[in-house]
């Protein structure tokens, strides 16, 4: 099994940053995708990132695209996600969770972290 924690989650203003960071324990963190998601009251868990475990394919979700970038230490058993132009739509829990494929359905993952929440204020 992958344990999974998030951090960096929290209030800020639109227009900032923040960076997540998700450390993983346990099971084979080198060879699983790793992604993250995120969900806001009222809708449903979306995909937001996607990163392989060689770090070489990387998906992003529409509404990210060019304002997140994920990316990953397999040295330090950690995956990142470098949010930045934040708007007060992408206030949520995020979460980071694992999978044996390069995927963006929730299906596609085996394991998941507790969620961090990130707070954007217009």
């Amino acid at each position: 099994q992958v344990q999974l924690v998030e951090s960096g989650g929290g209030l800020v203003q639109a227009g900032g940053s923040l960076r997540l960071s998700c450390a993983a324990s346990g099971g084979t963190f080198r060879r699983s995708a790793m992604g993250w998601f995120r969900l806001a009251p009222g809708k449903e868990r979306e995909f937001v990132a996607v990163i392989s475990w060689s770090g070489v394919n990387i998906a992003y979700a529409d509404s990210v695209k060019g304002r997140f970038t994920i990316s990953r230490d397999n040295a330090e058993n950690t995956v990142y996600l470098q949010m930045n132009s934040l708007q007060s739509e992408d206030t949520a829990v995020y979460y980071c969770a694992a999978s044996r494929v390069f995927g963006e359905r929730r299906s596609d993952y085996d394991y998941w972290g507790q969620g961090t929440q990130v707070t954007v204020s217009s």
